[in-house]
């Protein structure tokens, strides 16, 4: 017997480098020749082999009852087409389920991207255009040895929109 869904709204705030710290890092464009730092992102792609590839999506909306996690990569994504989308994000953690108190939502402007941290619970790209292009680095098999979902509508009752 599945229990009622409560549909959470969870606001979306802009993305800076220090309110997305606990999640992984966002990217800017510098200068050529600026030697690699801290700000550059800090991959861990050594568990297999690295995929870097353009995926479409296709509609995807604000709202989600599912949510992810890599347990041996780092995933970087950007939007091409300089567009804005959205992503939830929950903190790395022990447990099998995030807690769904912890999830945040948000706005990534087209002219950065984002690396998630190994272990960092997500949901998304969200968006609501017809259909986006996004470059997406991590493992050649994450999508297939590494993927750990938790249905929240499952496990908490609860489906979130992003507002």
């Amino acid at each position: 017997m599945h229990q009622p869904v409560t549909i959470h709204q969870l606001p979306a705030q802009a993305i800076t480098p220090e309110n997305f710290r606990p999640y992984g890092q966002v990217i800017f464009a510098a200068p050529d020749g600026k030697g690699f730092d801290q700000e550059d992102a800090q991959l861990h792609l050594s568990e297999g082999t690295p995929r870097f590839y353009i995926m479409r999506l296709h509609y995807r909306g604000r709202s989600f009852s599912r949510i992810t996690r890599h347990q041996r990569c780092t995933q970087c994504l950007g939007a091409l087409a300089g567009q804005e989308w959205l992503i939830a994000v929950a903190p790395p953690n022990e447990a099998d389920y995030p807690d769904p108190v912890t999830i945040e939502a948000f706005r990534i402007p087209g002219n950065c991207f984002i690396k998630l941290e190994v272990g960092t619970w997500h949901a998304g790209p969200l968006f609501e255009q017809e259909s986006m292009d996004f470059y997406n680095l991590e493992l050649a098999d994450t999508n297939i040895t590494d993927h750990q979902t938790c249905s929240l509508s499952e496990t908490y009752g609860l489906e979130f929109e992003i507002v």
